[in-house]
């Protein structure tokens, strides 16, 4: 009967405080709150859907408060500082810290584990240079009309509509103070995006917004009248995204309001469609005359595409049209499974497509092995807060790097995790006027400039002290890693790196290449005879 403890207890309650009130008029707040629990515990009996309920009226619904507030208790009061979910305290300290431009310097010693096996580090030089410049930059589409010179560390892909209006205005005007590209996420360009004029690097996604026809199709004349304006500096096709690659969406249209419709060129109030796969191309061969295109279209300035890898014949695909065609995308940005969104199904979230380091060094390996590499750029995302998450990734292959969570952090975010219920505690994932109103642009602009400068600075410092006076030196064999407890490799050391022209000589000693190279075809994305064959055998 003890299940029953707590409703018992407000119906004698409640038929207290009724008598009660014959006395004394006060006793009114009596029979409102302990009828309130009363009618609550009622309705747990009479209903069906939950069990839990029917057989613990009131009680469990302190259970579901408790379970409500787990996530904020494990990480305030349980969980280690390095404990990485996604990302752990001492990541975010280090970004506010940095945003806000206070010292980031710390005592006593390391509070990670260094003689834990996956360790890495970098390792210093018995003669460190002098510091110079943290600007660091890269020149990307030379031979271009408009080449642009990046910054190592931008601004991801994050859409007007998952981010709110005051969070991108503060985006891009930090951008804007701090010298560095703003991606625009594939929601297009709004308003929001312009009024700070900062640089942007325009995201064409599968729904073709900003640039599309009623249809849903790509439309060459709008494309023409955003691309051409002097703030993008950069085409970027996405073909995937690091969290739910393979995976289109859908925007509610209760959600498209009258701004989200006109920057994305829909109709307010319907739905919003972003299909899985484009269809303005539909083979390697065919992304490519689309890169050339956009390029041409856009006047001359750098095109490139962003993907997730994942089966790698397709990507093997397009890097054998690359060499066929002798089209090159001015750039590639490779998108790692562990990077974030504003909503993702979990097992897209948790279990499909290839983690940043794996997928950066396949790509890099293949441009190198075809003799591309110095013809085409290359930027990571994933996961990416420190300066030392910068030199590792960096060392692995990329030009650049960008960062999306890192940058909200900047902005305010507390990772409360509610991007996808409009409840965003800090005004900076949510469309709710009543939340990012509260947002104070001017504030976070200089925090989210003051994070990319000070994380620059920080990578300057460890350039230096290894010995490199620029990023473009930094090498695999420059970082550790302990396998063992008694054995430590380099990234060089621990990976297979091919030499330039490999690919053009034979298939090298490389199990993905082994594998799937010579059955990779420029003219479709399609499967190898021998894995449709697999696939036969296990439907017969």
């Amino acid at each position: 009967m003890s299940r029953y403890s707590a409703y018992a207890l407000s119906l004698l309650l409640t038929a207290l405080s009724i008598g009660l009130l014959a006395v004394d008029p006060k006793w009114a707040w009596g029979v409102a709150i302990f009828g309130l629990v009363a009618g609550l515990g009622t309705w747990d009996l009479l209903q069906k859907t939950s069990t839990l309920r029917r057989n613990y009226p009131v009680l469990a619904h302190f259970r579901y408060g408790l379970e409500s507030i787990g996530p904020e208790m494990r990480q305030y009061f349980i969980e280690a500082d390095t404990a990485e979910v996604p990302f752990s305290r001492q990541q975010r300290a280090l970004v506010y810290q940095r945003a806000k431009s206070v010292s980031d310097v710390r005592p006593f010693g390391s509070l990670q584990d260094i003689y834990a096996l996956d360790y890495e580090w970098i390792n210093h030089s018995m003669n460190p240079i002098e510091h110079g410049s943290h600007d660091f930059r890269v020149l990307v589409g030379e031979g271009t009309a408009h080449p642009y010179s990046a910054s190592v560390f931008n601004i991801s892909a994050m859409s007007f509509g998952s981010l709110s209006a005051n969070a991108i205005r503060a985006l891009n005007e930090g951008a804007r103070l701090g010298g560095f590209y703003h991606d625009t996420g594939e929601g297009s360009i709004s308003r929001y995006h312009r009024e700070p004029g900062g640089d942007l690097v325009w995201e064409i996604g599968s729904g073709y917004f900003g640039c599309r026809n009623p249809d849903g199709s790509f439309s060459e004349e709008r494309f023409v009248e955003n691309a051409r304006t002097d703030q993008v500096k950069m085409i970027e096709i996405k073909l995937s995204q690091g969290a739910k690659p393979g995976h289109g969406g859908m925007l509610p249209g209760a959600k498209v309001t009258a701004e989200i419709a006109a920057a994305r060129g829909v109709q307010v109030g319907e739905d919003c469609i972003s299909p899985a796969r484009h269809s303005a191309f539909s083979t390697p061969r065919e992304l490519l005359d689309f890169v050339a295109r956009l390029r041409e279209l856009s006047g001359g300035k750098p095109t490139g595409f962003k993907l997730a890898v994942g089966h790698p014949w397709e990507w093997f695909g397009i890097a054998k049209a690359m060499r066929e065609t002798g089209i090159l995308p001015d750039f590639i940005v490779v998108d790692g499974a562990e990077g974030g969104t504003g909503a993702a199904p979990a097992e897209f979230i948790d279990h499909v497509g290839l983690p940043m380091h794996e997928a950066l060094m396949l790509v890099h390996n293949t441009l190198v092995g075809l003799e591309l590499r110095d013809k085409v750029r290359v930027a990571a995302a994933g996961r990416i807060t420190s300066a030392f998450d910068l030199a590792r990734t960096l060392a692995m292959g990329a030009d650049w790097c960008n960062a999306g969570r890192g940058f909200m952090f900047a902005l305010g975010c507390i990772q409360a995790q509610s991007c996808h219920n409009d409840r965003c505690p800090t005004g900076v994932a949510t469309q709710d006027p009543s939340r990012w109103r509260h947002l104070d642009v001017a504030d976070k602009a200089v925090r989210v400039a003051g994070f990319q400068q000070n994380t620059l600075k920080a990578l300057r410092d460890l350039l230096c002290a290894a010995g490199l006076s620029e990023p473009g030196q930094v090498g695999p064999e420059h970082i550790l890693r302990r396998v063992s407890p008694t054995e430590v490799r380099s990234l060089a050391a621990l990976h297979r790196f091919l030499a330039p022209g490999e690919l053009l000589h034979g298939v090298p000693d490389h199990a993905v290449f082994q594998d799937f190279w010579a059955d990779a075809s420029s003219e479709a994305f399609t499967a190898p005879a021998k894995v449709e064959a697999m696939r036969r055998s296990k439907s017969h």
